[in-house]
């Protein structure tokens, strides 16, 4: 069985017929086909940051993006001093 994708839309409308209209959480998930822990979790998510929710498939937040970037430099920086270590370890035994 295969994993069900919903678009923004659809999880935004989902969203206000729970908050705008009143209808319970229960009775949406029930009318949408969408399991209750699921509508739940787009409410919540759609509270904390409305502008920033739901933001699609391959695409990040902000500071999703920029933690990224900060992992990958990290690593790069890593590697740099990893090589750096290994040749002073080299210039160092030819040396003695």
């Amino acid at each position: 069985m295969e994993r069900r994708k919903f678009g923004r839309e659809f999880k935004i409308e989902a969203v206000r017929l729970v908050k705008e209209r009143g209808v319970s959480v229960a009775q949406a998930a029930r009318d949408l086909d969408v399991h209750e822990n699921v509508l739940r979790k787009w409410v919540k998510e759609f509270g904390a940051d409305p502008a920033q929710a739901f933001p699609g498939l391959g695409q990040m937040k902000p500071e999703q993006l920029e933690i990224e970037r900060l992992r990958r430099e990290v690593a790069k920086l890593k590697a740099e001093r990893d090589i750096l270590k290994k040749a002073a370890a080299y210039f160092a035994r030819e040396s003695i």
